[in-house]
């Protein structure tokens, strides 16, 4: 299964709107996509009318994940990284009333939501997550394109062309790397931390002055997600009626200390009661905080993907409120470099498409993401920060991706503040033991994740057909 691709940190730790990298990220990416083959192929100018096909994966939870939407504002020319949260639905109003959409928001074209948009509920054999887009020209010949949503907004096609050129630059890397065994022996061989030989690949890709930019960007994203969702009261979108927790633990939590920006509110946490009780409120504080953003078509970093997005930021908080008053950016970027190259070797040799290995491809993969990291900022061993990722990762095995009404909500949300308090425990197991007495070594986890996803029954796998998603309907909530 391992894929030889250069895949940096920041494939996996993407700037974009929630709820879903798969189902809203990707399918808005493959939109963009389909855009720049249309004006490459001299074919822009001549379309008069488009149509979107959703299957599998992406049909059957599809309105729930707002794919439907995703695929319109890519059509339209907007950006997840860029686009005004705010100015959404009003977009999309627009589409709806006027039956018009302005492709690539130059060519006004006739567009009716409730036809051309198809739900599919058929699987294509590639992946479970595949979209068509169609085009009719003004020669009346028609033309389409068919991509893949594989998790954590990454995109493909079936013929893959860009796979050579990503070989291509993983032989560039100073220390490719497919396997946690390889990664080991380059940090004895260099005598190196996980997060200089990861930052050593980064800098054949780009500049140290772009790494750090973009490192503060993501970071930026994560903090402002966190402080949006403690300080935004409410209910949820989608029906389920979900009652958003953030606002009010921060509010118990935080009592009357004075603060009104992100820097001022973590000094204000740094200076409560961090008891036991304490602690776990505030790290599921922070992560439920980032998912309800993501539940709200908010801002977020796929951390390795949207629906994970909360057990990142949260243990990175942990350490920053509760481990080190003193933490900065170097921090972070420390946290980051080892947390991405984590997730890339689950990638390479798994998936972290809950559509094609269930919740544990996500919420697994988060938590062995930030175990990793969060080991290595405590001083942890090469040896326990990958003793730390399979911990945690062998302790979501299995785990079921089960979306009531296909909204990223329930379960999801408190998930990742399970998986974050996971991940800290498994820090702490790996700190306290000689590494060299491990027994199941992190290739061998990944492998196991891989074959439990193949085996596990595809309504288990981001369908809403088994699970919470069948035994709780919308009238009980």
């Amino acid at each position: 299964m391992a894929n030889r691709e250069a895949i940096s940190i920041f494939h996996m730790l993407k700037i974009g709107v929630g709820p879903s990298s798969s189902h809203t990220l990707g399918p808005w990416r493959a939109a963009q996509r389909w855009i720049e083959e249309l004006k490459e192929q001299k074919k822009f100018d001549k379309v008069i009318k488009v149509q979107v096909d959703l299957y599998g994966s992406l049909s059957l939870t599809g309105k729930g994940h707002a794919t439907d939407l995703a695929s319109l504002l890519g059509l339209s020319g907007y950006d997840p990284v860029t686009i005004p949260i705010e100015s959404i639905d009003g977009e999309i109003a627009q589409i709806k009333s006027t039956g018009k959409l302005l492709l690539n928001g130059e060519k006004p074209i006739e567009f009716s939501f409730k036809d051309d948009v198809i739900f599919n509920r058929n699987f294509k054999k590639f992946h479970p997550n595949g979209m068509t887009f169609s085009a009719v020209l003004d020669n009346q010949k028609t033309t389409n394109s068919t991509f893949y949503s594989i998790g954590g907004g990454f995109v493909v096609k079936e013929e893959r062309k860009r796979a050579k050129k990503k070989e291509e630059k993983f032989q560039d890397f100073p220390f490719p790397i497919d396997k946690a065994t390889e990664l080991l022996a380059y940090c004895h061989q260099e005598n190196k931390k996980v997060s200089e030989i990861v930052l050593e690949n980064e800098r054949s890709l780009r500049t140290d002055a772009e790494i750090d930019e973009e490192l503060k960007a993501i970071w930026n994203v994560m903090l402002e997600s966190m402080f949006v969702g403690c300080h935004t009261e409410g209910t949820l979108p989608g029906g389920l009626n979900v009652r958003r927790r953030a606002y009010d633990t921060n509010k118990r939590l935080i009592g009357d200390k004075p603060y009104t920006t992100k820097e001022e509110w973590i000094a204000a946490i740094r200076s409560t009661e961090v008891k036991f009780r304490e602690i776990l409120k505030w790290v599921s504080c922070f992560a439920l905080a980032v998912n309800e953003v993501n539940a709200s078509l908010g801002r977020v970093v796929t951390a390795p993907t949207n629906g994970s997005a909360g057990v990142i930021p949260a243990v990175i908080m942990y350490y920053a409120v509760i481990e080190n008053h003193d933490a900065n950016f170097e921090d972070i970027k420390q946290f980051l470099l080892v947390a991405g190259e984590i997730g890339s070797l689950f990638k390479k040799g798994a998936t972290i498409s809950a559509a094609m290995g269930g919740c544990q491809a996500e919420i697994g993969v988060s938590s062995a993401m930030a175990a990793g990291a969060l080991t290595e900022l405590m001083g942890g061993s090469p040896e326990q920060v990958l003793m730390a990722s399979e911990i945690a990762m062998e302790h979501h095995l299995g785990m079921t991706c089960d979306p009531i009404a296909g909204l990223v909500q329930i379960p999801c949300i408190e998930r990742n503040a399970m998986g974050a308090i996971k991940a800290i425990n498994a820090c702490e197991l790996a700190l306290d033991t000689d590494a060299k007495n491990a027994k199941v070594p992190l290739d061998k986890v990944i492998e196991t994740m891989w074959e439990t996803a193949k085996d596990m029954t595809s309504k288990y796998k981001e369908t809403s057909e088994g699970g919470l998603a069948v035994k709780v309907n919308m009238s009980d909530c």
